[in-house]
């Protein structure tokens, strides 16, 4: 097919006439075209239309089906959910009706309660007024009483008091008396059990000898001509030896004893053994005296060291400072009531550690501080102040541990004590030192003793007479039976007791025992 102008160009050829009946035959020819392919167009669009009605006729009764199922579904839906509510307003219901039911029976028991408070109010109120008369009848008859008491009597009202309070206080002492002696007694049961337990077996695993050492600053000479010969002409040779050791030679009337006199024991104990030598040797000059004295103050270092080493060795103690080995060695010269300090030292040690294993503590710690507790007194001649203090001041400055420093510088109870093994180590040497035989006393200083003893116990109202025994270590107190009963005696031996600890210094523990004595005494005639 060609288009119109193409057409048109070609008729332009043409003649007119001719043109005119082709160009009105095509023009007709296209409009019956159009004309066909209109109507061909609406055949098909009416058989599509037909087509589409049919699928929207069978899309819409589709839709409605399913509109019904689903109409269906959620009417039963609703109806389930329905049935759901109403069974929970029922519930509802049921527990509104319960509670209800609960509220009215609290009401119908609070109404009972208030009813009984009321009643007991009321009865309360009737109790009281009758109680107030019952008072104000009783006061009258008190100040009755009272009158007539006065009347009978004759004694005012601050005399009757004072005699009331006096009675009272009798009362009360005898009960704190009571009280007293029932408590100690339970408590010294269980206290005593205890620590006689632990203190017997500690003893039984470490039994020593007695550590009494009588030591002497005597030299024996074979004659009194040695005595001239040790002081020399013009008194050269005793200068000489008395400035080479740095002690005072004492030469009286006593036949064959020369003295040694110092308050070091180490330079005493290197003068006798040096003046010893010499009256063996026979030659006695200032050289000689010098060069002996030297010898043996080598002799006596080396002595004092091999004394600490095997002291620490016997009680297994290991890493000690040096300084500290020498100090302990220097504790054999040293005595304290005769008793030899290094060997209380090394007692007080054994008895520490089994203390210390028993009560749950480090052995190792325990015979430390025991052994090391009275190294003070290697050099308290030396320096200013207690042993306690110094011997706390020397291990601290060789790097002993805090426990055993607090156990020096407190085992007698001067501080508090921060450490168990203070307490431990007080305790072996209070042990050590009360043992019988341990120490010795002086005969003055045992008496005073004794008699101070004896005057506590005669101060206090009642006592009778009074015995110390077994060497201070217990005191008998006999009590009028008159005077006191059985609470008040209780009262008097703690009193007795508790005075002892604050005004006197002892070794151990004493023990207190009052005795209520009666006698009856008749004659047959």
């Amino acid at each position: 097919m060609y288009s119109s102008t193409s057409l048109i160009s070609q008729l332009i050829g043409l003649s007119s006439e001719a043109g005119m009946y082709i160009l009105a035959g095509v023009i007709a020819g296209g409009i019956v075209a159009l004309i066909a392919v209109n109507i061909f167009q609406k055949k098909n669009r009416q058989s599509k239309l037909k087509e589409y009605e049919l699928e929207a006729k069978q899309i819409i009764s589709e839709a409605r089906i399913e509109a019904k199922e689903a109409a269906i579904q959620y009417k039963s839906e609703a109806e389930k959910e329905l049935s759901s509510s109403r069974d929970k307003l029922r519930e509802q219901e049921d527990q509104l009706k319960s509670q209800t039911t609960q509220i009215s029976e609290r009401e119908d028991s609070l109404r009972k309660q208030e009813k009984m408070v009321q009643t007991n109010q009321q009865r309360l109120t009737d109790r009281l007024q009758v109680a107030e008369q019952r008072q104000k009848e009783l006061d009258k008859l008190l100040d009755q009483h009272r009158t007539s008491l006065m009347e009978l009597t004759n004694l005012s009202k601050e005399e009757a008091t004072t005699r009331l309070l006096k009675l009272l206080e009798d009362e009360l002492e005898q009960e704190m008396g009571a009280v007293i002696l029932k408590h100690e007694k339970s408590m010294q049961e269980v206290c005593e059990e205890k620590s006689r337990e632990m203190l017997i077996m500690t003893m039984q695993r470490y039994a020593s000898a007695h550590t009494a050492d009588s030591t002497t600053s005597t030299v024996d000479i074979p004659s009194d001509e040695m005595k001239g010969r040790i002081i020399g002409r013009e008194g050269r040779n005793i200068r000489a030896f008395e400035k080479a050791t740095g002690v005072d030679v004492i030469i009286d009337d006593t036949p064959g004893v020369v003295i040694v006199s110092s308050f070091d024991p180490v330079r005493r104990e290197v003068a006798r053994l040096a003046l010893s030598d010499l009256i063996t040797d026979g030659r006695i000059h200032p050289s000689r005296i010098e060069e002996v004295v030297k010898e043996t103050e080598k002799k006596i270092e080396k002595f004092i060291i091999k004394k600490g080493e095997e002291a620490a060795v016997e009680v297994n103690v290991n890493g000690l400072h040096e300084r500290v080995i020498y100090m302990l060695g220097r504790l054999h010269f040293r005595t304290s009531y005769s008793q030899n300090v290094l060997r209380h030292s090394i007692e007080v040690a054994f008895i520490a550690g089994m203390l210390a294993e028993m009560v749950g503590l480090d052995a190792d710690v325990g015979r430390r501080a025991g052994l090391l507790h009275d190294i003070g007194k290697a050099a308290d001649h030396e320096l200013e102040g207690g042993h306690p203090q110094i011997g706390a001041d020397l291990l601290k400055r060789h790097g002993e541990s805090a426990e055993v420093v607090h156990a020096a510088f407190g085992h007698h109870d001067e501080i508090v004590s921060e450490y168990p093994y203070t307490v431990l180590t007080a305790t072996g040497d209070a042990c050590s030192a009360s043992r019988p035989g341990a120490r010795r006393e002086s005969l003055d200083r045992y008496i005073k003793r004794m008699e101070e003893l004896e005057a506590i116990a005669r101060e206090y109202n009642g006592v009778q007479q009074a015995y110390a025994i077994q060497a201070g270590r217990e005191l008998r107190v006999i009590i009028s039976s008159e005077k006191a009963d059985d609470e008040s005696a209780a009262k008097v031996a703690r009193g007795i007791a508790k005075q002892f600890e604050e005004q006197l210094t002892y070794p151990g523990e004493i023990k207190v025992t009052v005795i209520r004595e009666s006698r009856f005494t008749e004659f047959a005639r």
